[in-house]
């Protein structure tokens, strides 16, 4: 289960705008840059994001049908604000946690309580 549709647009509309910026700075979380898949224009949402095997991999408390994962998924990537840099992610891939991710226990808690089991893990594009 994801938090409601209803949240999300209210999320979207007000504190992706006024929060956002100032806590994509925050340790933990990051700024996903994607672009519209009709409109073309670039959007930014501030995710949450941790480690894993060499991934990034991103909550989806509204799960994979929120507007900026479909952007991703249909254009097989995105970049990613995080520690002062950005970085290119490719090969969005979203999955259902069954235990073996390791998420830092603290999160781990929070998604339980909120009932956040999706996520969607994106590989760094090194440079050459």
């Amino acid at each position: 289960m994801t938090l409601n549709r209803r949240m999300a647009r209210i999320n979207q509309m007000m504190g992706n705008r006024i929060v956002g910026p100032a806590m994509a700075r925050l340790p933990g979380f990051a700024m996903v840059y994607h672009r519209g898949r009709k409109s073309g224009r670039e959007f930014r949402t501030p995710v949450k994001v941790f480690r894993h095997a060499g991934d990034y991999v991103i909550t989806l408390p509204y799960g994979p049908r929120a507007d900026w994962v479909k952007n991703v998924r249909a254009a097989g990537g995105c970049d990613l604000a995080v520690g002062g840099r950005r970085v290119h992610l490719t090969a969005p891939r979203v999955f259902l946690d069954d235990g073996s991710v390791h998420i830092p226990k603290v999160l781990r808690m929070v998604l339980s309580r909120l009932k956040v089991k999706e996520f969607i893990a994106l590989t760094p594009v090194t440079p050459d």
